[in-house]
């Protein structure tokens, strides 16, 4: 289905919900945030958290939602249809999207991985063994390549197989149809997870650990700032993946409403996500005859670690571990469409690729990518140092240089002001700019100069320095180089740069007239038709 603009669109506000809220909850939400909150205060990490959450994370979602939804297309295209000095931002936020595209694949077919050895317990009494030395057979001594693993290479290329056919099928057929199914199916069975995790010995004691208040912990400038860097993470704003989710929408969409919806239903499963892995890890530490505070872990280590030999002790522990397992692939599935979906639909958008063509190349790309570098005995390395780098490098980077570009150089907060109120039931007038414009820049600001001291000052990890310098520093360089390059490629002569008239709802003035916030954004526009900007 598409609009007149020839853009495909969501077929109802159910189906993007359905997708939204899918790429919004992902392996973060499950591994990342209950040992945030432990380590910032237990429950009363939930204070700087739901601030966090409205001030930073749905006025970003409202940033977001507005540039994708009034100027209709991916991150270049969007943009450029802003200014055309801003294209080169939207091609950093694509850039940023391939490249966790590429590396979060490889999580995902560990992942599926586990949830077949979870049959049979496969990992044996040495969980952490069987993961280093068996199942990635990491070798320390290689710095790039190495022995590749059969088995690796077989599971991730199907997954990605998988991946690229449903992106195939367009937003409505693919990825809508399959988020109305995987969506629900990973609620019901974190639902289930939980459920049994609340009834097993010693899970009170881990809730109690979870939710404990530390009140002195407000106090400290540290917990606030952890409780922006989650939901910065959670709800994967700024990046571009809601951005375009949004260009997808329909005419007449409440935004704003959509906005606080996706947000609150991905912070609620954070929630339950918490309560489940608190009471596993409660029931961990009596097993163990430790305190609970001492078994808490976070990321990796906790899903392919901690779990499974928490999987070991269990009752039932097959059939806990593939329920676990297969939430940690719905949960990283469902928000791999929308983050491959970014650099799909902007080759679509620039070169007027058909969907399949876009596929395949840019989707058939970072698989190759992607397999070459995780099917190693070098992958764990790899996508940790990428992992780190994109983070400070990209996502935190590209957010804080398009607020101030865009935002404030370029004086789009009140256009999108204006935009969101006239669609939406929820307004931001009073409150919106100031938190978007004012308060996350600065968060984002401090973030950036501490991750980038710390980068600069103490080399991540134990890993070689050519190792940093290429997967490191190498990508982030990468990622900016290649948006500015690909910014001066001429644009689809199908390709319409001017925002869609019927698209603007500007309440301010007449309809379809220029906005005097953005009139040399058109003045650019009649004069690169003149210098001839495109193929």
């Amino acid at each position: 289905m598409s609009t007149t603009t020839g853009r495909e669109i969501w077929s109802s506000r159910t189906v993007f919900l359905a997708a939204a809220i899918g790429s919004a909850i992902g392996l973060g939400n499950i591994w990342r945030f209950p040992y945030i909150a432990y380590e910032n205060g237990g429950g009363a990490f939930l204070i700087p958290y739901v601030v966090a959450l409205v001030t930073g994370g749905i006025a970003m979602l409202f940033f977001d939602y507005a540039i994708g939804h009034r100027f209709r297309g991916a991150p270049p295209l969007a943009f450029r249809r802003v200014s055309r000095r801003a294209e080169v931002l939207g091609w950093v936020q694509t850039a940023v999207t391939y490249f966790i595209g590429v590396y979060y694949m490889a999580i995902l077919a560990w992942a599926a991985f586990y949830a077949y050895y979870s049959m049979t317990l496969a990992w044996g009494d040495d969980p952490e063994a069987f993961f280093i030395n068996d199942f990635l057979q990491v070798d320390n001594t290689q710095v790039f390549g190495g022995g590749y693993l059969p088995h690796l290479t077989i599971v991730l290329s199907l997954v990605w197989l998988v991946l690229l056919f449903v992106m195939a099928q367009g937003v409505e057929h693919g990825v809508g149809k399959v988020s109305r199914i995987a969506v629900p199916l990973l609620v019901v069975l974190f639902l289930a997870i939980t459920v049994r995790a609340l009834f097993l010995p010693g899970a009170a004691a881990g809730l109690d650990t979870f939710f404990s208040p530390d009140w002195s912990a407000l106090l400290k400038p540290s917990v606030w700032m952890a409780g922006y860097g989650q939901i910065f993470y959670s709800i994967a704003v700024g990046f571009g993946i809601m951005l375009t989710q949004a260009s997808y929408l329909k005419r007449r969409t409440d935004v704003t409403t959509t906005a606080w919806t996706v947000a609150f239903a991905n912070s609620s499963f954070e929630v339950l996500a918490g309560i489940g892995v608190f009471s596993v890890l409660g029931y961990m530490a009596m097993n163990s005859g430790q305190e609970v505070g001492d078994v808490v872990s976070s990321g990796i280590g906790m899903a392919f670690i901690a779990f499974p030999k928490i999987i070991s002790l269990m009752p039932g522990g097959p059939v806990f571990g593939v329920l676990f397992f297969g939430s940690l692939f719905l949960a990283g599935f469902t928000s791999m469409f929308s983050v491959i979906e970014v650099p799909i639909s902007s080759g679509m958008d620039k070169f007027g690729w058909s969907r399949r063509k876009s596929v395949m190349i840019v989707g058939g790309s970072a698989a190759v990518i992607s397999v070459t570098l995780f099917s190693s005995v070098t992958g764990l390395a790899t996508l940790d140092i990428m992992d780190r780098f994109v983070n400070v490098f990209g996502i935190a980077l590209i957010a804080l240089v398009t607020l101030l570009v865009v935002g404030w150089g370029m004086r789009m907060f009140p256009v999108l002001s204006r935009h969101l109120d006239a669609i939406s039931t929820i307004p931001t007038r009073g409150w919106w700019i100031g938190t978007v414009g004012v308060l996350t820049p600065m968060v984002l600001a401090v973030t950036m100069i501490g991750d980038t001291r710390e980068l600069l000052t103490h080399p991540y990890g134990d890993y070689s320095s050519i190792q940093l310098l290429v997967y490191g520093w190498g990508l982030a360089g990468l990622i900016w180089v290649s948006a500015l390059v690909m910014s001066k490629l001429p644009w689809s002569k199908d390709t319409k740069l001017e925002a869609p008239a019927e698209y603007d709802f500007d309440v301010e003035r007449p309809y379809g007239q220029p906005n005097p916030a953005s009139v040399y954004a058109q003045e650019e526009y009649k004069d690169e038709l003149m210098e001839g900007d495109r193929a």
